[in-house]
Formats: C-alpha cells, structure tokens, sequence
C-alpha cells in the first residue's frame, strides 16, 4: 500500500529533525569531554535551521491543516491533539530563548559568569532535545496511524496537496539555493546518512593534502541534494 505524502514527509522531516537535534547533543558533549569550546558557528546554524523550518512551517502544517482533519473525523485522541499544539507553541518560544542564550554565550565570553551561563544552556538544550523527540514519538506512534485509519481520500488530497508545497530542504532534493550555505554547514556536521562530516573527516586524516576534502560536493555528493 502506498503511502500518503503528508506521512512520508512528516516522517521525513521528522528524521532531518531528529538528526540535527542528536547531533547537537553530541557537539555539546564532545565538546565537554575535550573541554574545548562549542562549535558556536554550527550550533547557530542549527538552531537557525530549527527555528527557520521546523517550528515556523512543519509545526503549521501539522496544526493547521493535519490535526483539524483528525478531531473533524471524531477521533478521541482529543487531550493529545491539544498537548501537541501547546508543545508547538512552547517549542518555538524555546528555540529563541536557546537562540539567544547562545548568543550570550558568545558575547559574554570572558565574563566571570560563564561557566554558568554555558551550564544552563547545555540543560536547556537538553531538556529542548528531550522534550522534541517525545513529542516526535507521540505524533508518529499515535496520531499518524490514526490518521490512516480516520481520513477520508479526499482529506489527503488536500492535505498531501498543502504538503507538498512546503518540505524541509534537509529531506527535498529541490531546496532554495538561497539556503545552500546554512545546509552545508549542517550537513558537513551531521551523521551519516543524512550528513557528510564524519565521512569527510575521515577523508581527510586519511589524504590530508587531498584537495577533493575541500570541497564537499567533489566526489562525495551535492550537499544541495542530501545523501537518502
């Protein structure tokens, strides 16, 4: 049986977004361990990329267009729907504040207070991370194949129809090249299969004067176009 697009593509960005938020997770525990600073270059770049996608066009989608089709069908799963979107409403004002935290981070570099200041927001990172990918687990365990169950062909006509105008460029092969820059950076971090970073490293220590390494998209793929 075919999938509908509206759940291929949540699910979609529902791993684009997964990626990024573990990965986050890992360049902040790496860097503790080495105790060196943070990549704060590439935290920027993801939390941009959160906050640009994820919870200002994903978040919509889902609120808008996905969840009224599933409480029009009767569905009881109406306290669920209900603690979604106030996880998306929460979300997005937590991403700022994360935003901005980093932001101090940066400014207030040789402040007496940092130490502190980076403490607190590997915490709330953590919580933000925690907190996400439940919510994720929720959508896809409860509410998707509920979903599949409810709604009739034409509610995914009009849903796939709305989805398929706005897609992560993390999981689309036609992303904005006006984005290009922000996803190369993000994909040169990430884990495989999504990302190019480790496979690139180990390019590197093995050929360290290889000039192929500098250029992520030689050889190794167009990071306009993300490996699948």
């Amino acid at each position: 049986m075919n999938t509908h697009s509206t759940l291929r593509i949540i699910r979609d960005e529902h791993g684009a977004l997964a990626a990024v938020l573990r990965s986050i997770g890992l360049l902040l525990s790496q860097s503790r361990r080495r105790d060196v600073e943070p990549d704060f270059a590439v935290l920027r770049a993801m939390l941009f990329y959160i906050d640009e996608f994820p919870e200002q066009v994903h978040h919509s989608k889902e609120t808008a267009l996905l969840f009224p089709a599933i409480r029009a069908h009767g569905g009881d799963v109406g306290d669920v729907l209900d603690r979604l979107d106030r996880d998306h409403v929460e979300s997005h004002a937590a991403i700022r504040e994360l935003e901005h935290d980093l932001l101090g981070l940066e400014m207030m570099h040789d402040s007496p207070d940092y130490e502190g200041r980076l403490e607190r927001f590997e915490t709330r990172m953590q919580d933000y991370v925690a907190s996400y990918l439940d919510h994720m687990r929720v959508e896809e365990n409860d509410i998707l194949p509920l979903a599949e169950k409810l709604l009739t062909a034409a509610d995914w006509a009009t849903l796939d129809a709305a989805f398929m105008k706005n897609r992560d460029p993390l999981t689309h092969r036609e992303a904005d090249d006006a984005y290009r820059p922000l996803f190369k950076k993000i994909l040169m971090t990430l884990p495989a299969p999504l990302g190019l970073g480790p496979a690139m490293q180990a390019m590197h220590d093995a050929h360290p004067r290889g000039h192929s390494v500098d250029d992520p998209t030689h050889q190794a793929g167009d990071p306009h176009h993300p490996p699948r």
